[in-house]
């Protein structure tokens, strides 16, 4: 089954609180089997190019198993960001040549 990133968007100052850290510890307990990596939160970042830092920031990523970018995208929907104006983005992780992997 495909592996996909989930990269979280928040909005600058968002501070957690008790009631969305209770939010996020549901989502992805609802994910069951399809969580394949819970993540970190991300607590220092910068930008290069084009990441409109003046509307959210990184916040942090999780790795999930899905059939396809659809299933991804529904599991995402559920993210507790999207209720305090952030996102988030999913992406299909690909696999690496084993030749270019060996070389590095």
């Amino acid at each position: 089954m495909p592996i996909f990133v989930l990269a979280y968007h928040r909005r600058p100052g968002y501070t957690p609180t008790p009631q969305t850290q209770a939010a996020w510890h549901a989502w992805f307990a609802g994910m069951g089997d399809q969580l394949a990596d819970m993540g970190k939160p991300v607590i220092a970042q910068t930008a290069l190019g084009d990441c409109s830092p003046d509307r959210t920031e990184l916040g942090g990523y999780s790795l999930i198993q899905a059939d396809d970018l659809a299933a991804a995208a529904a599991l995402a929907k559920g993210c507790p960001h999207l209720e305090h104006g952030g996102g988030v983005e999913v992406g299909e992780l690909g696999e690496v040549r084993a030749d270019v992997a060996a070389a590095t």
